[in-house]
Order: structure tokens, then C-alpha cells, then sequence
């Protein structure tokens, strides 16, 4: 057999937070291992993992037994003990799930229930009791999640990379991958660089499905980006804490909420429109190559014509700061117009099947030498412990074999 010379025994591709985890749960559960990260951008977390609302997320929304719930109720109390075991800012505040509608009481005892299905506490309120946590909030009724926090998932990051004892090479963008099944994975990077490891991990986030084409893999999803626009509440006195809209199940979106972040500012949003680039941020970012693939996606039109007027709706949203408003003024009356300010938006990297199906859990699929991550949007940050668990075993179980 052809003798090669490795530069790493795993090598990951993406230098968010899952990415990170990955690295820092090889190298804590086989120390020795030698793993290297290739990070496109400047610096870690530049993209999902810096671009939310900072919530670790308690785990209440999603179907029991799925990789979401498990993760994310086991995530969100292991990143309260990282946060605290190393410093990075962070609160466990709690927050509202509020009906303001009587349509929406049913999903919210439902929610309840689903709760305590996933070993969650959960308090159940009448609208008189809302004043006690949110005085300015307005509902019919509402329930209390004691779990749920908020912390500084760039800086979670930031340490995971230190923790980890990896090489992480920033401004790597990754061109091309050859993979031979005898012989392992080689991606050439921008630069010209060539690094050579025995396994592929893909944790490209916006970009996990082109990677895993290029490793050979068919994912059988397309990653279709959403994006969320926020803005910042000029009174940030209207608002103790997180306050969250009762969500619409047949959606991974969880509305316009209401996030009283670490730094004491609150966040309102995000809304939920189709992005024209992976990362696009904004209505005047389009990439022609990037958003003609998504057209090319069957699945992107089959969402299209199942749910055009809720999507209708959130591009009116998107284009008009009055139809805003007046979604946040369901829940908070005492908003303006003028108390929004304009903040930074973030892209959600959604991977939906070619019937159009949403994916709605986690989703990492293994090729020969590879793990593919293809599908963590939120709570992927709050579940990101647990997410890099998983991979590292998948990985250093691949390596085993290599």
C-alpha cells in the first residue's frame, strides 16, 4: 500500500462551535489524537454560532426522543457548567412562552406537556401572572421555562478551540477534497495548501452539503438559507428577560421573540426570509451561482407552494417596520416604531429534502472516512457538548477502522 504522510489523523472542516466541540470531544476522549480545523474565515463562530440570539435553548420545542431534545436539555445544562468552569459570561434567566391568542392556547398546553415529556420544568400561568415575570407583556396565558439562559456562544467557542489542544488554520477556505478510501482525505485549501488526515469531519454549517458532495457523498439534502433580521429594543427597560411567542409547529422557526442578552441589551426578532446568498445577510447580498442551486432544489419550490403565505407574511415583515412593530406589539403593546433599531441579521442553514420536507432534527450521516454534519440550526449551539460527543465517537470509530 502506498505510504502517506498524514498531517493529522482527523481533519474538520469548520471552525464554528460544532465544529469546535467536535475537535475538543476527540481530543478529550482519545488524547493523542491529532486534529486539525480549517476555518474559512478570520476567526472562529463568524457565522450560525455569532450570528443568533445567544439563548441556550432548554429544549421544550422539539418531538421527545429526538436528537434535538436529547441534546439540547442534556446541552443546556452542560453549557451552563462550561461557561462557569472557564468564566464566559452567562445566565440561566428563564423565560415566557405567551398566548395571545385563544387559537394558540391549545399548542401551548401542548408545549406543557411536551415539557415534562422531556424531563423539563415547566410553569403554567394565567394572564394575570405574566406581570410577575414580564410586567410589560400582554397574553391570555403563558408558561414559565426555569432552564432556559442566555451566554456568549463566540467566546464558548473561543475556548473550545483553546481547550482542545487542535490546530486550527483561519483563512482556509477549503476549494476541492480528494478522498481515496485506502489511503484517507486530502483538501486543498485557497492558499494552495494541501492537508492530509486519515478522516474528514464536516462541520461546514451554510456549506455542509457542497463539502459533502465534494468528499463524493450524496447528502439527499440541500442546504436552503434563511435569513433572520433583528432589531434592538431602544428601551430595553420593557423587557426583564426572554419573552418567545407561542410557535407554529408545522415550522422550525420560532417567531419574533424578545431576548434580554448578556450584555443587557434585548433583541426582537428574527423574522424568517429566503436569503439570496449562503451568507446573506442582507437583501443586497445575492450570489447568482449560490441562489440558482437553490432554485435548481426541487424541494426549495415544493416549500415555496406549501407554505407561500406564511412565508408571504415574513418577507411583508422583512420590507416593512410598521408590519413588524406590530407583531412584537402582540406580545409587548408598549413598542414603537421608534424603539427598533436596526441589528445584525443571521442565516439559518436549513436543509431541506427534495420532496420539500424541512429537516427537523439534527442530521450527521457517515461516508467512507467521513462524518458529514448536515443538518444543526438551532439549538445546534446550546446541544453543541453533546453534537461534538457524537461526532468524535463517530470519527475516532472511522479512524479505528482507517
Amino acid at each position: 500500500m502506498r505510504k502517506v504522510a498524514y498531517d493529522c489523523d482527523v481533519l474538520v472542516i469548520g471552525g464554528g462551535i460544532v465544529g469546535l466541540s467536535a475537535a475538543y470531544a476527540i481530543t478529550r476522549a482519545a488524547p493523542g489524537t491529532r486534529v486539525t480545523v480549517l476555518e474559512k474565515e478570520a476567526g472562529p463562530a463568524r457565522h450560525q454560532t455569532g450570528r443568533n440570539s445567544g439563548v441556550i435553548h432548554s429544549g421544550i420545542y422539539y418531538r421527545p426522543g429526538s436528537l434535538k431534545a436529547r441534546y439540547a436539555v442534556r446541552g443546556a445544562a452542560e453549557m451552563v457548567k462550561f461557561c462557569a468552569e472557564y468564566d464566559i459570561p452567562h445566565a440561566v434567566t428563564g423565560k415566557l412562552i405567551v398566548a395571545t391568542e385563544r387559537s394558540e392556547l391549545p399548542r401551548l398546553h401542548a408545549l406543557v406537556q411536551r415539557g415534562r415529556e422531556n424531563g423539563i420544568p415547566v410553569r403554567e400561568l394565567v394572564a394575570g401572572q405574566i406581570a410577575e415575570y414580564e410586567p410589560e407583556v400582554r397574553g391570555l396565558a403563558a408558561i414559565h421555562v426555569g432552564t432556559t439562559g442566555v451566554c456568549d456562544f463566540v467566546a464558548v467557542a473561543r475556548q473550545l478551540a483553546e481547550a482542545s489542544g487542535a490546530e486550527i488554520r483561519y483563512g482556509a477556505q477549503v476549494l476541492r477534497i480528494d478522498r481515496r478510501p485506502e489511503l484517507g482525505v486530502a483538501a486543498r485549501t485557497a492558499d494552495g495548501a494541501v492537508v492530509r488526515g486519515r478522516v474528514l469531519v464536516n462541520c461546514a454549517g451554510l456549506y455542509c452539503d457542497e463539502v459533502a458532495r465534494m468528499t463524493g457523498d450524496d447528502p439527499g439534502m440541500r442546504i436552503i438559507p434563511f435569513r433572520g433580521e433583528y432589531y434592538e429594543l431602544a428601551r430595553p427597560e420593557l423587557v426583564r428577560g426572554l419573552v418567545y411567542p407561542v410557535p407554529d409547529p408545522a415550522f422550525p422557526f420560532l417567531g419574533v421573540h424578545l431576548t434580554r442578552g448578556i450584555d443587557g441589551g434585548v433583541h426582537v426578532g428574527p423574522n424568517a426570509v429566503p436569503a439570496l446568498a449562503r451568507e446573506g445577510y442582507g437583501w443586497g447580498v445575492v450570489r447568482p451561482r449560490e441562489l440558482a442551486r437553490t432554485l435548481a432544489w426541487p424541494g426549495a419550490w415544493r416549500i415555496a407552494g406549501r407554505h407561500w403565505r406564511y412565508g408571504g407574511g415574513e418577507l411583508w415583515r422583512s420590507v416593512s417596520k410598521a408590519a413588524f412593530t406590530e407583531a412584537v406589539r402582540r406580545l409587548l403593546p408598549a413598542v414603537t416604531e421608534a424603539d427598533l433599531v436596526p441589528a445584525a441579521a443571521g442565516v439559518r442553514a436549513q436543509a431541506v429534502l427534495r420532496d420539500g420536507t424541512l429537516v427537523d432534527d439534527f442530521l450527521i450521516q457517515e461516508g467512507a472516512r467521513a462524518v458529514h454534519v448536515l443538518n444543526a440550526p438551532s439549538p445546534a449551539a446550546t446541544a453543541s457538548l453533546p453534537i461534538g460527543r457524537e461526532v468524535a465517537r463517530r470519527a475516532l470509530t472511522a479512524l479505528a477502522r482507517a
